[in-house]
């Protein structure tokens, strides 16, 4: 079993990334999906646009897999 930090993202990130998942696991590779919040959902949700829990997530399953996020927009953010 594969754990991967899944972060389905913003705007049409989750609708891209639930066909994605479907289309891997169709391939058989036992994975377990750990969702994860990143990008502006993150942000309105937690105050932080890649949340410690988040990160938390990828360093224990030391993989993610990721869609488009947004960044917010002003000073003091960086692209994720």
């Amino acid at each position: 079993m594969h754990n991967v930090t899944l972060i389905k993202g913003d705007g049409i990130g989750p609708s891209i990334m639930d066909v994605a998942v479907k289309i891997i696991d169709a391939t058989g590779v036992n994975i377990n999906w750990e969702e994860a919040d990143a990008g502006m959902a993150a942000y309105e949700k937690h105050g932080a646009a890649l949340p410690d829990e988040t990160l938390a997530s990828i360093d224990k399953n030391r993989v993610a897999f990721k869609g488009p996020l947004t960044t917010p927009v002003g000073k003091g953010f960086r692209s994720i």
